[in-house]
C-alpha cells in the first residue's frame, strides 16, 4: 500500500467519522428537545394537580370514599 493510498484511506475514515459525529449530535439535540418538552409537560401536570387539590374538587388522600 502506497503512502497516497494510505492517505486516501485515512481521509475516507475521517469523513465517515465526521458524518457519524454529525448524526450523533443531531440525535442528542432531538433527545434534549424531547426532554425539555417532557419536563414542561410534567410541570403543567403538577400545576394542574395542585390547582385541583386547592379547589377542593379532588378528593383528599385521607378522605374516605362515600361508600364507607
Amino acid at each position: 500500500m502506497t503512502v497516497e493510498e494510505r492517505l486516501i484511506e485515512i481521509e475516507i475514515k475521517l469523513t465517515r467519522q465526521e458524518d457519524l459525529t454529525q448524526e450523533l449530535n443531531q440525535l442528542v439535540y432531538q433527545q434534549q428537545k424531547q426532554l425539555d418538552e417532557l419536563r414542561a409537560f410534567c410541570a403543567r401536570l403538577a400545576r394542574q394537580a395542585e390547582d385541583l387539590a386547592d379547589d377542593g374538587s379532588a378528593p383528599s388522600a385521607n378522605e374516605k370514599p362515600p361508600h364507607y
